[in-house]
Protein backbone atom coordinates (compact mmCIF):
# COMPACT_ATOMS: atom_id res chain seq x y z
CA UNK A 1 0.00 0.00 0.00
CA UNK A 2 1.49 3.54 -0.79
CA UNK A 3 2.05 5.83 1.77
CA UNK A 4 0.27 9.30 2.09
CA UNK A 5 3.42 10.74 0.77
CA UNK A 6 3.54 8.37 -2.26
CA UNK A 7 -0.45 9.30 -3.39
CA UNK A 8 0.26 12.78 -3.21
CA UNK A 9 3.97 12.66 -5.23
CA UNK A 10 2.26 10.68 -7.52
CA UNK A 11 -0.62 12.65 -7.85
CA UNK A 12 1.52 15.77 -8.14
CA UNK A 13 3.65 13.79 -11.04
CA UNK A 14 0.69 12.74 -13.46
CA UNK A 15 -1.09 15.94 -13.53
CA UNK A 16 -0.03 20.07 -14.52
CA UNK A 17 0.83 20.58 -11.22
CA UNK A 18 4.23 18.96 -12.29
CA UNK A 19 4.86 21.58 -14.79
CA UNK A 20 4.99 24.71 -12.12
CA UNK A 21 7.73 23.10 -10.60
CA UNK A 22 10.08 23.43 -13.17
CA UNK A 23 11.37 26.66 -11.19
CA UNK A 24 11.41 26.59 -7.31
CA UNK A 25 11.64 29.91 -6.32
CA UNK A 26 14.53 31.61 -3.78
CA UNK A 27 16.05 34.19 -2.39
CA UNK A 28 19.54 33.96 0.43
CA UNK A 29 20.23 36.57 2.99
CA UNK A 30 23.47 36.34 4.85
CA UNK A 31 25.42 37.68 7.72
CA UNK A 32 28.64 38.63 8.33
CA UNK A 33 30.25 41.10 10.72
CA UNK A 34 33.21 43.16 9.73
CA UNK A 35 36.32 42.62 12.15
CA UNK A 36 39.64 44.24 11.01
CA UNK A 37 42.86 43.09 10.36
CA UNK A 38 44.07 41.40 13.99
CA UNK A 39 40.31 40.38 13.87
CA UNK A 40 38.94 42.95 16.41
CA UNK A 41 35.25 43.99 15.41
CA UNK A 42 35.07 47.34 13.34
CA UNK A 43 34.24 50.52 15.03
CA UNK A 44 34.00 52.42 11.79
CA UNK A 45 30.66 53.89 10.31
CA UNK A 46 29.20 51.26 7.56
CA UNK A 47 31.42 52.03 4.57
CA UNK A 48 30.22 54.61 2.35
CA UNK A 49 31.79 52.76 -0.93
CA UNK A 50 29.03 50.03 -0.40
CA UNK A 51 25.73 52.54 -0.34
CA UNK A 52 23.46 53.30 2.12
CA UNK A 53 22.28 51.00 4.36
CA UNK A 54 18.64 52.49 4.90
CA UNK A 55 18.01 52.42 1.04
CA UNK A 56 20.42 49.97 -0.32
CA UNK A 57 18.20 46.40 -1.76
CA UNK A 58 21.02 44.52 -1.40
CA UNK A 59 23.80 45.64 1.00
CA UNK A 60 22.92 46.68 3.79
CA UNK A 61 23.22 46.16 7.82
CA UNK A 62 21.48 44.08 10.42
CA UNK A 63 21.74 44.81 14.03
CA UNK A 64 25.21 46.50 14.69
CA UNK A 65 26.91 49.04 12.50
CA UNK A 66 29.40 46.35 11.43
CA UNK A 67 27.24 43.27 10.71
CA UNK A 68 26.90 43.59 6.92
CA UNK A 69 23.92 41.64 5.66
CA UNK A 70 23.89 40.71 1.71
CA UNK A 71 20.50 39.86 -0.01
CA UNK A 72 19.55 38.41 -3.15
CA UNK A 73 16.47 39.07 -5.27
CA UNK A 74 14.09 36.44 -5.58
CA UNK A 75 15.77 33.71 -8.16
CA UNK A 76 14.58 30.65 -10.05
CA UNK A 77 17.38 28.52 -8.93
CA UNK A 78 19.59 28.36 -5.90
CA UNK A 79 22.96 28.42 -8.24
CA UNK A 80 21.17 32.05 -9.73
CA UNK A 81 20.97 33.53 -6.14
CA UNK A 82 24.47 32.33 -5.32
CA UNK A 83 25.68 33.96 -8.25
CA UNK A 84 24.27 37.24 -7.54
CA UNK A 85 25.90 36.57 -3.92
CA UNK A 86 28.92 35.95 -5.35
CA UNK A 87 28.91 39.26 -7.37
CA UNK A 88 28.00 41.58 -4.01
CA UNK A 89 31.04 39.81 -2.29
CA UNK A 90 33.30 40.21 -5.46
CA UNK A 91 32.06 44.09 -5.34
CA UNK A 92 32.50 44.87 -1.87
CA UNK A 93 35.56 42.84 -1.01
CA UNK A 94 37.60 45.51 -3.00
CA UNK A 95 36.13 48.36 -0.78
CA UNK A 96 36.77 46.22 2.33
CA UNK A 97 40.25 45.53 1.44
CA UNK A 98 40.59 49.25 0.92
CA UNK A 99 39.32 50.15 4.75
CA UNK A 100 41.64 47.33 6.03
CA UNK A 101 38.49 44.99 6.97
CA UNK A 102 37.55 41.56 5.99
CA UNK A 103 33.91 39.94 6.75
CA UNK A 104 33.63 36.88 9.69
CA UNK A 105 33.21 33.59 8.01
CA UNK A 106 31.68 31.93 11.26
CA UNK A 107 28.17 32.97 13.12
CA UNK A 108 29.53 33.08 16.46
CA UNK A 109 31.45 36.49 16.29
CA UNK A 110 35.52 37.31 16.88
CA UNK A 111 36.58 38.83 20.62
CA UNK A 112 34.29 41.30 22.39
CA UNK A 113 35.74 43.64 24.20
CA UNK A 114 31.81 44.07 26.14
CA UNK A 115 28.82 45.51 25.55
CA UNK A 116 30.60 48.96 24.33
CA UNK A 117 32.05 47.05 21.94
CA UNK A 118 29.07 47.42 19.71
CA UNK A 119 28.36 50.08 17.95
CA UNK A 120 23.98 50.05 16.31
CA UNK A 121 23.23 50.55 13.33
CA UNK A 122 22.81 53.96 12.28
CA UNK A 123 20.29 54.15 9.44
CA UNK A 124 20.03 58.30 9.44
CA UNK A 125 17.82 60.65 10.41
CA UNK A 126 14.87 59.73 8.57
CA UNK A 127 11.76 58.67 10.72
CA UNK A 128 11.89 55.46 8.86
CA UNK A 129 16.06 55.00 10.02
CA UNK A 130 15.33 56.44 13.34
CA UNK A 131 12.47 53.71 13.61
CA UNK A 132 14.84 50.74 12.50
CA UNK A 133 17.82 52.04 15.22
CA UNK A 134 15.72 52.58 18.19
CA UNK A 135 14.12 49.22 17.59
CA UNK A 136 17.12 48.20 17.97
CA UNK A 137 18.44 50.16 21.00
CA UNK A 138 15.33 48.32 22.60
CA UNK A 139 17.09 44.95 21.69
CA UNK A 140 20.41 46.21 23.87
CA UNK A 141 18.14 47.06 26.70
CA UNK A 142 16.47 43.96 26.90
CA UNK A 143 18.67 41.04 25.66
CA UNK A 144 22.18 43.05 25.53
CA UNK A 145 24.08 43.32 22.47
CA UNK A 146 26.26 40.91 22.53
CA UNK A 147 23.86 38.25 21.51
CA UNK A 148 22.40 40.27 18.75
CA UNK A 149 26.32 39.89 17.21
CA UNK A 150 25.68 35.97 15.58
CA UNK A 151 25.35 35.68 12.08
CA UNK A 152 23.48 33.60 10.24
CA UNK A 153 22.09 32.23 6.79
CA UNK A 154 17.84 32.75 5.92
CA UNK A 155 16.92 30.96 2.99
CA UNK A 156 13.64 32.34 1.39
CA UNK A 157 11.66 29.63 -0.58
CA UNK A 158 8.44 29.72 -2.40
CA UNK A 159 6.86 27.58 -5.64
CA UNK A 160 6.15 30.20 -8.67
CA UNK A 161 2.76 31.53 -8.39
CA UNK A 162 1.13 29.49 -11.37
CA UNK A 163 1.70 26.55 -8.58
CA UNK A 164 -0.64 27.26 -6.25
CA UNK A 165 -3.89 26.99 -8.13
CA UNK A 166 -2.93 24.28 -10.31
CA UNK A 167 -1.98 22.48 -6.55
CA UNK A 168 -5.57 23.83 -5.13
CA UNK A 169 -7.46 22.22 -7.81
CA UNK A 170 -5.80 18.80 -7.61
CA UNK A 171 -7.02 18.77 -4.08
CA UNK A 172 -10.27 19.88 -5.13
CA UNK A 173 -10.05 22.37 -2.00
CA UNK A 174 -12.82 25.24 -2.47
CA UNK A 175 -11.22 28.02 -0.35
CA UNK A 176 -10.05 31.30 -1.50
CA UNK A 177 -6.76 30.81 -3.65
CA UNK A 178 -5.16 33.41 -0.79
CA UNK A 179 -6.61 31.15 1.91
CA UNK A 180 -5.77 27.79 0.45
CA UNK A 181 -2.25 29.06 -0.18
CA UNK A 182 -2.01 30.12 3.49
CA UNK A 183 -2.82 26.78 4.72
CA UNK A 184 -0.42 24.76 2.66
CA UNK A 185 2.34 27.46 3.98
CA UNK A 186 0.97 27.05 7.48
CA UNK A 187 1.30 22.93 6.73
CA UNK A 188 4.99 23.23 5.75
CA UNK A 189 5.85 25.49 8.44
CA UNK A 190 4.34 22.61 11.11
CA UNK A 191 6.61 20.02 9.06
CA UNK A 192 9.51 22.04 9.18
CA UNK A 193 8.95 22.50 13.24
CA UNK A 194 8.92 19.06 13.63
CA UNK A 195 12.17 17.85 11.65
CA UNK A 196 14.46 20.68 11.32
CA UNK A 197 16.45 19.20 13.78
CA UNK A 198 18.03 17.42 10.72
CA UNK A 199 19.55 20.61 9.34
CA UNK A 200 20.95 21.49 12.68
CA UNK A 201 22.60 18.41 12.45
CA UNK A 202 23.88 18.42 8.69
CA UNK A 203 24.42 21.92 8.93
CA UNK A 204 25.41 23.12 12.03
CA UNK A 205 28.52 24.83 12.06
CA UNK A 206 28.90 26.52 15.81
CA UNK A 207 30.30 24.01 17.70
CA UNK A 208 33.13 26.71 19.52
CA UNK A 209 32.81 30.43 20.48
CA UNK A 210 35.24 32.99 21.86
CA UNK A 211 34.91 32.97 25.48
CA UNK A 212 34.07 36.83 25.37
CA UNK A 213 30.83 35.87 24.09
CA UNK A 214 29.65 34.58 27.17
CA UNK A 215 31.87 35.98 30.17
CA UNK A 216 30.78 36.19 33.55
CA UNK A 217 28.00 33.29 32.80
CA UNK A 218 28.74 30.05 34.15
CA UNK A 219 28.59 27.51 30.94
CA UNK A 220 28.98 23.94 30.40
CA UNK A 221 31.32 23.82 27.20
CA UNK A 222 34.68 22.44 27.40
CA UNK A 223 37.92 24.99 27.10
CA UNK A 224 40.04 25.40 23.91
CA UNK A 225 42.88 27.20 23.03
CA UNK A 226 43.48 30.99 23.69
CA UNK A 227 39.95 31.95 25.49
CA UNK A 228 37.77 29.63 23.04
CA UNK A 229 35.32 27.03 24.43
CA UNK A 230 33.76 24.25 22.58
CA UNK A 231 30.73 21.25 22.65
CA UNK A 232 32.63 18.15 22.08
CA UNK A 233 29.31 17.19 20.40
CA UNK A 234 27.40 20.42 19.42
CA UNK A 235 26.50 21.05 16.51
CA UNK A 236 24.83 24.83 16.97
CA UNK A 237 25.45 26.63 19.05
CA UNK A 238 24.36 29.57 17.67
CA UNK A 239 20.56 28.12 17.59
CA UNK A 240 20.87 26.58 21.53
CA UNK A 241 20.57 28.86 24.82
CA UNK A 242 23.51 30.32 24.24
CA UNK A 243 22.15 32.45 20.89
CA UNK A 244 18.99 33.05 19.54
CA UNK A 245 16.64 32.49 22.50
CA UNK A 246 15.56 33.58 25.42
CA UNK A 247 12.77 33.06 28.67
CA UNK A 248 10.68 35.70 27.97
CA UNK A 249 10.05 34.70 24.18
CA UNK A 250 9.56 31.17 25.60
CA UNK A 251 6.27 32.02 27.06
CA UNK A 252 4.86 33.19 24.24
CA UNK A 253 3.64 30.04 22.62
CA UNK A 254 3.31 30.99 19.01
CA UNK A 255 0.67 29.22 17.45
CA UNK A 256 1.78 27.85 13.73
CA UNK A 257 -1.33 25.44 13.51
CA UNK A 258 -2.70 28.43 11.07
CA UNK A 259 -2.92 31.85 9.98
CA UNK A 260 -5.24 33.09 11.94
CA UNK A 261 -4.03 31.85 15.33
CA UNK A 262 -0.71 32.86 14.52
CA UNK A 263 -1.55 36.67 13.85
CA UNK A 264 -3.70 36.76 16.72
CA UNK A 265 -0.47 35.57 19.03
CA UNK A 266 1.94 37.94 17.35
CA UNK A 267 -0.77 40.93 17.57
CA UNK A 268 -1.54 40.04 21.63
CA UNK A 269 2.89 40.10 22.13
CA UNK A 270 3.29 43.64 20.38
CA UNK A 271 0.27 45.03 22.10
CA UNK A 272 0.95 43.65 25.57
CA UNK A 273 2.78 45.15 28.27
CA UNK A 274 5.53 43.55 30.22
CA UNK A 275 5.99 44.93 33.87
CA UNK A 276 9.75 44.68 33.17
CA UNK A 277 10.16 46.31 29.97
CA UNK A 278 7.68 49.04 31.99
CA UNK A 279 10.21 49.02 34.14
CA UNK A 280 13.14 50.11 31.57
CA UNK A 281 10.96 53.43 30.39
CA UNK A 282 10.42 53.92 26.60
CA UNK A 283 11.23 57.59 26.92
CA UNK A 284 13.74 58.58 29.28
CA UNK A 285 15.45 61.58 29.61
CA UNK A 286 14.23 62.68 26.11
CA UNK A 287 15.80 59.43 24.38
CA UNK A 288 13.97 56.29 23.47
CA UNK A 289 15.03 53.15 25.17
CA UNK A 290 12.61 50.97 23.24
CA UNK A 291 9.77 51.43 20.68
CA UNK A 292 7.52 50.32 23.15
CA UNK A 293 7.25 48.24 26.73
CA UNK A 294 5.21 45.61 24.70
CA UNK A 295 6.05 41.98 25.23
CA UNK A 296 7.05 42.23 21.71
CA UNK A 297 8.13 45.63 20.65
CA UNK A 298 7.72 44.61 16.89
CA UNK A 299 6.62 41.02 15.02
CA UNK A 300 10.53 41.29 14.04
CA UNK A 301 11.58 40.81 17.57
CA UNK A 302 10.10 37.14 17.93
CA UNK A 303 13.19 34.55 17.55
CA UNK A 304 11.68 31.92 15.42
CA UNK A 305 13.69 29.09 13.08
CA UNK A 306 11.17 29.57 10.57
CA UNK A 307 8.52 33.19 9.41
CA UNK A 308 5.27 32.92 7.28
CA UNK A 309 6.37 36.20 5.32
CA UNK A 310 5.03 38.72 2.80
CA UNK A 311 6.06 41.72 1.36
CA UNK A 312 4.73 44.29 2.92
CA UNK A 313 3.97 48.00 1.82
CA UNK A 314 5.89 50.90 2.99
CA UNK A 315 4.94 51.43 6.53
CA UNK A 316 2.91 48.17 7.00
CA UNK A 317 3.13 46.01 10.00
CA UNK A 318 4.47 42.48 8.67
CA UNK A 319 1.35 40.83 10.49
CA UNK A 320 -1.22 43.67 8.60
CA UNK A 321 0.72 42.05 5.34
CA UNK A 322 -0.23 38.72 6.38
CA UNK A 323 -3.63 38.80 7.60
CA UNK A 324 -4.63 40.86 4.38
CA UNK A 325 -2.66 38.73 1.85
CA UNK A 326 -1.93 35.69 3.09
CA UNK A 327 1.40 33.84 2.74
CA UNK A 328 4.06 34.67 0.10
CA UNK A 329 7.01 32.95 1.31
CA UNK A 330 8.57 31.22 4.07
CA UNK A 331 12.11 32.33 5.30
CA UNK A 332 14.12 29.70 7.26
CA UNK A 333 16.18 31.41 9.83
CA UNK A 334 18.19 28.53 11.22
CA UNK A 335 21.35 28.01 9.03
CA UNK A 336 24.69 28.29 10.47
CA UNK A 337 27.22 30.25 8.39
CA UNK A 338 29.60 27.22 7.23
CA UNK A 339 33.37 29.04 7.75
CA UNK A 340 35.34 27.08 5.16
CA UNK A 341 32.43 28.00 2.35
CA UNK A 342 33.50 31.67 0.54
CA UNK A 343 29.70 32.69 1.16
CA UNK A 344 28.67 30.31 4.00
CA UNK A 345 26.70 28.14 1.66
CA UNK A 346 26.80 26.43 -1.66
CA UNK A 347 24.56 25.07 -3.97
CA UNK A 348 23.98 21.36 -3.04
CA UNK A 349 23.30 22.93 0.74
CA UNK A 350 20.68 25.03 -1.39
CA UNK A 351 19.79 21.87 -3.20
CA UNK A 352 19.10 20.20 0.20
CA UNK A 353 16.96 22.91 1.69
CA UNK A 354 14.88 22.73 -1.05
CA UNK A 355 14.16 19.35 -1.85
CA UNK A 356 13.42 19.40 2.61
CA UNK A 357 10.99 21.82 2.15
CA UNK A 358 8.88 20.41 -0.64
CA UNK A 359 8.98 17.54 1.18
CA UNK A 360 7.23 19.44 4.68
CA UNK A 361 4.94 20.47 1.82
CA UNK A 362 3.59 17.71 0.54
CA UNK A 363 4.09 15.60 3.33
CA UNK A 364 1.07 14.74 5.90
CA UNK A 365 0.96 17.38 8.40
CA UNK A 366 -1.73 17.34 11.16
CA UNK A 367 -1.59 19.97 13.66
CA UNK A 368 0.98 20.44 16.46
CA UNK A 369 -0.37 19.39 20.11
CA UNK A 370 1.17 20.60 23.59
CA UNK A 371 3.19 17.61 23.79
CA UNK A 372 4.33 17.31 20.31
CA UNK A 373 5.59 21.34 20.58
CA UNK A 374 7.36 20.31 23.82
CA UNK A 375 9.42 17.72 22.22
CA UNK A 376 9.77 19.32 19.23
CA UNK A 377 11.60 22.20 21.41
CA UNK A 378 13.33 19.37 23.60
CA UNK A 379 15.22 17.75 20.46
CA UNK A 380 16.37 20.98 18.55
CA UNK A 381 17.78 21.68 22.65
CA UNK A 382 19.39 18.02 22.78
CA UNK A 383 20.37 18.29 18.71
CA UNK A 384 22.45 21.61 19.00
CA UNK A 385 24.32 20.51 21.99
CA UNK A 386 25.08 16.84 21.48
CA UNK A 387 23.61 16.35 18.50
CA UNK A 388 27.10 14.46 16.59
CA UNK A 389 26.90 12.12 20.42
CA UNK A 390 27.29 8.47 19.06
CA UNK A 391 23.83 6.97 19.51
CA UNK A 392 22.24 9.82 20.23
CA UNK A 393 18.10 9.04 20.72
CA UNK A 394 15.60 11.91 20.04
CA UNK A 395 12.07 11.70 21.42
CA UNK A 396 8.95 11.68 19.29
CA UNK A 397 5.24 10.44 20.44
CA UNK A 398 6.09 6.87 18.93
CA UNK A 399 8.31 6.67 21.49
CA UNK A 400 12.72 8.01 21.81
CA UNK A 401 14.52 6.82 18.15
CA UNK A 402 17.83 7.24 17.30
CA UNK A 403 18.74 10.36 15.25
CA UNK A 404 20.37 8.08 12.42
CA UNK A 405 17.24 6.43 11.63
CA UNK A 406 14.70 9.42 11.86
CA UNK A 407 17.15 10.87 9.54
CA UNK A 408 17.68 8.06 7.01
CA UNK A 409 14.08 8.25 6.92
CA UNK A 410 14.00 12.13 6.07
CA UNK A 411 16.40 11.21 3.05
CA UNK A 412 14.28 8.31 2.02
CA UNK A 413 11.25 10.39 2.01
CA UNK A 414 13.28 13.29 0.18
CA UNK A 415 14.31 10.69 -2.62
CA UNK A 416 10.60 10.35 -3.45
CA UNK A 417 10.12 13.97 -3.72
CA UNK A 418 13.54 14.27 -6.01
CA UNK A 419 12.19 12.23 -8.29
CA UNK A 420 9.38 14.15 -9.68
CA UNK A 421 11.11 17.58 -9.62
CA UNK A 422 13.09 18.40 -12.96
CA UNK A 423 16.40 19.60 -11.00
CA UNK A 424 16.31 15.88 -10.15
CA UNK A 425 19.60 15.10 -10.44
CA UNK A 426 21.23 17.60 -8.43
CA UNK A 427 18.81 16.81 -5.66
CA UNK A 428 20.13 13.73 -5.03
CA UNK A 429 23.65 14.66 -5.54
CA UNK A 430 22.93 17.19 -2.15
CA UNK A 431 21.12 14.24 -0.82
CA UNK A 432 23.72 11.77 -0.96
CA UNK A 433 26.50 13.77 0.24
CA UNK A 434 24.29 14.33 3.37
CA UNK A 435 23.42 10.74 3.77
CA UNK A 436 27.30 10.81 4.15
CA UNK A 437 27.25 12.77 6.85
CA UNK A 438 24.41 11.00 8.59
CA UNK A 439 26.41 8.02 8.76
CA UNK A 440 29.61 9.50 9.53
CA UNK A 441 29.78 12.64 11.92
CA UNK A 442 32.60 13.72 10.98
CA UNK A 443 32.01 14.89 7.78
CA UNK A 444 29.13 17.13 9.11
CA UNK A 445 30.59 21.29 9.15
CA UNK A 446 30.65 21.27 13.13
CA UNK A 447 32.83 18.18 13.22
CA UNK A 448 35.16 19.82 10.74
CA UNK A 449 35.29 22.94 12.89
CA UNK A 450 36.53 21.11 15.75
CA UNK A 451 39.47 19.08 13.78
CA UNK A 452 40.27 22.50 11.87
CA UNK A 453 41.17 23.62 15.55
CA UNK A 454 42.66 20.42 17.01
CA UNK A 455 44.87 19.86 13.93
CA UNK A 456 46.39 23.39 13.98
CA UNK A 457 45.96 24.16 17.56
CA UNK A 458 44.30 27.55 16.89
CA UNK A 459 41.11 28.88 18.89
CA UNK A 460 37.68 29.84 17.50
CA UNK A 461 39.33 33.31 16.91
CA UNK A 462 42.36 32.54 15.21
CA UNK A 463 40.66 29.64 12.71
CA UNK A 464 37.73 32.32 11.97
CA UNK A 465 40.37 35.02 11.39
CA UNK A 466 42.26 33.14 8.86
CA UNK A 467 39.28 32.16 7.15
CA UNK A 468 37.97 35.73 6.61
CA UNK A 469 41.54 36.36 4.92
CA UNK A 470 41.17 33.41 2.56
CA UNK A 471 37.88 34.31 1.78
CA UNK A 472 38.39 37.33 0.49
CA UNK A 473 41.31 36.93 -1.60
CA UNK A 474 39.33 34.40 -3.25
CA UNK A 475 36.53 37.11 -3.81
CA UNK A 476 38.87 39.23 -5.03
CA UNK A 477 39.80 36.80 -7.73
CA UNK A 478 36.48 36.21 -9.04
CA UNK A 479 35.62 37.65 -12.45
CA UNK A 480 33.16 40.59 -12.89
CA UNK A 481 32.28 41.97 -15.53
CA UNK A 482 33.33 46.02 -15.80
CA UNK A 483 28.90 46.19 -16.74
CA UNK A 484 28.74 44.28 -13.90
CA UNK A 485 30.90 46.30 -11.66
CA UNK A 486 29.63 49.48 -12.92
CA UNK A 487 25.35 48.51 -12.18
CA UNK A 488 26.49 47.89 -8.60
CA UNK A 489 28.48 51.24 -8.28
CA UNK A 490 25.29 53.28 -9.96
CA UNK A 491 22.91 51.31 -7.24
CA UNK A 492 25.50 52.58 -4.49
CA UNK A 493 25.41 56.42 -5.39
CA UNK A 494 21.06 55.67 -6.13
CA UNK A 495 20.94 54.28 -2.60
CA UNK A 496 22.84 57.26 -0.93
CA UNK A 497 20.87 59.44 -3.22
CA UNK A 498 17.55 58.13 -2.06
CA UNK A 499 18.76 58.07 1.28
CA UNK A 500 19.11 62.34 0.99
CA UNK A 501 16.19 62.72 -0.66
CA UNK A 502 14.36 60.69 1.91
CA UNK A 503 15.75 62.66 4.78
CA UNK A 504 15.22 65.93 2.92
CA UNK A 505 11.11 65.42 2.47
CA UNK A 506 11.30 64.20 6.82
CA UNK A 507 8.72 66.79 7.85
CA UNK A 508 6.77 64.80 10.54
CA UNK A 509 7.93 64.64 14.05
CA UNK A 510 9.20 61.06 15.42
CA UNK A 511 7.04 60.76 18.10
CA UNK A 512 4.00 61.61 15.44
CA UNK A 513 5.71 58.87 13.07
CA UNK A 514 5.98 56.36 15.87
CA UNK A 515 2.85 56.34 17.19
CA UNK A 516 0.89 56.31 13.88
CA UNK A 517 2.83 53.19 13.12
CA UNK A 518 2.31 51.15 16.31
CA UNK A 519 -1.51 52.07 16.29
CA UNK A 520 -2.12 50.50 13.07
Amino acid sequence: MLTYLQQRLQQVKNSPVANTLATLQCGIEKEGLRVGISGRLSHQDHPQALGSSLTHGSITTDYSEALLEYITPVFQSPVAALNFMQELHSFSASKLQDLGEYVWPASMPCYLDGEDDIRIADFGSSNTGKLKHTYRVGLAWRYGKVMQSIAGIHFNFSPQDNFWPAYQQLLGDEQSLCDFRSSQYFGLIRNFRRHSWILLYLFGASPALDASFVKGRDIDLEQGADGCLFGPHATSLRMSDLGYSNQVQSVLNLCFNDLENYAKSLEHAISTPLSQYENLGVKVDGVYRQLNANLLQIENEYYSDIRPKRVARSGQKPVHALKEAGVEYVEVRNIDLNPFLPLGIDAQQSHFINAFLSWCLFAQSPVISDQECELIGTNQGVVVRQGRKPGLMLDTCGGPKSLQSLGQDIVTNLRLVADIMPDKADMLAALDTMEARLNDASLTPSAQVLAAMKEGQLSHQTLSLELAKKHQAYHLQQSLSLQRRQELSEQVSASLTDQERIEAAQTEPFDDFLAAYLDQ
